[in-house]
């Protein structure tokens, strides 16, 4: 068995997605102690930014045409696809920043795109979990509803173009205890700390159960 795990955060010793996370994997590596787990980090270890271009360039070039960075580029993006679709379950750990999406992964994932084409189901009925956190609260009624440009950016690409089985674990708030002027959210954001590890917890095990 192989888990595909993914983590996005700049700041991962404390890192509430990784939290999440650690979680899910501790869960299925429990239960599949003999499983390897392969890891990215692309908060600590990004991608090059100009990877995207010169592999979608490179790929409409002929290939004797082609310069050596578009050829680097090409076999990025056909490693990081491959790496997605051999996995038997997947961890993707992403954090919003900017009210949109990291900007580590977006360029993970155009570049998975670059090596798989655009309509390739890469993850089709893999077990996925998504973890997922934003500082404030986005939720109905809240002053920055519909601000979270992040998470349905996710889901869409994880989701619906690669077609994961997928479970979304998202937690709001988690610079409550930090910020000032979110003092008052302090206690709801503690529930959604435990709730998002409980929640952690079971998709582990219904992950290792796959």
């Amino acid at each position: 068995m192989n888990l595909f795990r993914l983590d996005a955060s700049i700041l991962p010793t404390v890192s509430c997605s990784a939290e999440i996370a650690d979680r899910v994997e501790a869960e299925w590596a429990a239960a599949h102690p003999r499983g390897a787990v392969n890891r990215r980090h692309l908060g600590t270890d990004p991608l090059p930014a100009d990877a995207w271009a010169l592999a979608t360039i490179g790929a409409g070039t002929d290939e004797a045409d082609r310069t050596p960075e578009q050829v680097r580029a090409l076999a990025l993006a056909a490693e990081l696809a491959a790496e997605l679709q051999e996995a038997d379950a997947v961890v993707l750990a992403v954090p919003l920043y900017n009210f949109g999406v990291s900007q580590h992964f977006k360029a993970w994932a155009d570049l998975v795109i670059a090596g798989a084409g655009a309509t390739t189901p890469l993850l089709k009925d893999t077990p996925t979990v998504l973890a997922t956190t934003l500082g404030g609260g986005y939720g109905p009624g809240t002053p920055r509803e519909g601000w979270d440009h992040s998470t349905p950016y996710l889901e869409r690409v994880v989701g619906d173009i690669w077609q994961a089985d997928l479970t979304l674990i998202k937690r709001e708030l988690t610079l409550a205890a930090t910020t000032p002027g979110m003092e008052s959210l302090k206690d709801l954001a503690q529930q959604e700390h435990d709730r998002a590890l409980v929640s952690a917890s079971e998709a582990g095990r219904a992950l290792a159960a796959r």
